[in-house]
């Protein structure tokens, strides 16, 4: 009998270390758990995010899923996800309940900031990896969370790219006007771009802000002329950029390189004709970026950009922006942690996302491990630039180098 009962222990022993090794190999896919705003304000964007990620998940499935070393085969991702009605409330609540309830994997951020820095507090406070992906602000990162990864661009370098461009095309420049919407949005980027540009040796000779809704830009323009700078970065949204986009070309105010927040990358910012030749802007991706394996050499990783707009025009019918490309790119960079992982052990995960520094089509990826861990160091913004092809305006990728479809026409005044 003893030794009956010492075999049973044995058994037991046995099994209870063999559990988690059993339940690991007998894994059959991968879960991913996020929320989308199929209703509410954020609706749009939420649904080209979604899509992306959609699109990435598809091909990946096609090849048999993620390769997961540990395991010795591929598994297949499926999501699960929730609609957030773009409440910051709600997020919150189905956070736990992908966690919890549903056995999330991995979970990836809504769309924008504000709900993204709610979904964060729910994946730090249960250890869930978590790719942040349609949300710039640079707040979520200095909280001290270590399990969320941002894809974008952070909004303190929206506009840092056009001082390094204005520097590289003209090393003579030395002085710029920031001329901003009062808003918390134009304001943050905007000081930012200022203390950058004095870290460079630039000259602020204008800082200031215009009023929301502002329709009539004269006294600006004329302090713009007093001031006599090469270059003009700030903007805010679309009505307030089109408009003093408008009364520069009226007044033909001759800087050299004018750089505007939101407007230029709208379609229907070439309606204002010869007045938008040549006003640059950044975006987080274009779908004329030629960032390429070619260059990139070995840190490549996933589909050229080619090939991710034409199999997203197969699949939805029109050219993707950049949400689609963010939610692509949330889905691309996490299979690549997995691979590199070789398994989906979070501390394993984590470790390959700290030391990740690959290229895609939608930039570098590369994240902070120190202060703002997480935030996003490798991508930079694109800067589009409209110019007329054939006599027909067109949105054209100028800087960074790496990733440009047409070089940079300066100076600006040289529509006059």
């Amino acid at each position: 009998m003893k030794k009956f009962g010492a075999l049973l222990v044995g058994v037991a022993f046995l099994m209870v270390t063999l559990l988690p090794s059993i339940g690991f190999s007998a894994k059959k896919r991968i879960v991913i758990g996020f929320t989308m705003s199929q209703t509410g304000k954020f609706n749009a964007e939420s649904k080209e995010q979604y899509q992306g990620l959609k699109l990435w998940a598809k091909e990946v499935n096609a090849k048999g899923g993620i390769y997961v070393k540990a395991m010795g085969k591929k598994l297949p991702v499926s999501f699960k996800y929730y609609d957030d009605e773009s409440s910051k409330d709600r997020v919150q609540q189905l956070y736990v309940r992908l966690i919890s309830a549903d056995k999330a994997d991995f979970l990836i951020s809504p769309y924008s900031s504000g709900l993204t820095a709610s979904a964060a507090i729910i994946a730090e406070q249960y250890g869930k990896v978590m790719m942040a992906t349609g949300a710039a602000s640079d707040s979520i990162f200095n909280k001290g969370y270590t399990h969320v990864y941002q894809i974008y661009t952070p909004a303190s370098r929206y506009l840092t790219g056009a001082v390094d461009m204005l520097m590289a095309k003209d090393p003579k420049a030395k002085r710029v006007a920031v001329v901003y919407e009062n808003s918390k949005f134009a304001k943050s980027v905007c000081t930012a771009v200022k203390n950058y540009a004095e870290e460079k040796g630039l000259k602020v000779v204008l800082f200031e802000a215009y009023d929301s809704g502002t329709t009539d830009f004269t006294s600006f323009i004329n302090k713009i002329k007093a001031t006599n700078p090469d270059a003009i970065i700030g903007g805010g949204h679309f009505a307030d950029g089109e408009t003093f986009t408008k009364q520069l070309f009226e007044q033909k105010v001759k800087v050299k390189l004018v750089s505007l927040l939101v407007a230029p990358a709208v379609p229907e910012f070439a309606e204002l004709g010869k007045a938008a030749l040549y006003v640059t802007g950044p975006s987080q991706w274009e779908p004329t970026a030629k960032f390429s394996r070619e260059k990139a050499a070995k840190t490549w990783f996933g589909p050229t950009s080619e090939g991710f707009v034409q199999a997203y025009k197969k699949d939805y019918g029109y050219v993707p922006g950049y949400h689609a490309a963010g939610g692509y790119v949330a889905g691309l960079v996490l299979q690549k942690a997995i691979e590199d992982a070789g398994c989906i052990k979070t501390d394993r995960v984590k470790k390959s996302l700290e030391g990740m520094a690959i290229s895609t089509f939608y930039g570098k990826i590369k994240f902070d491990t120190g202060k703002f861990y997480g935030r996003q160091i490798g991508h930079s913004m694109v800067y589009l630039q409209w110019q007329n092809k054939n006599g027909k305006m067109v949105k054209e990728v100028v800087w960074p180098l790496e990733g440009k479809s047409s070089d940079l026409v300066y100076p600006f005044y040289k529509k006059y």
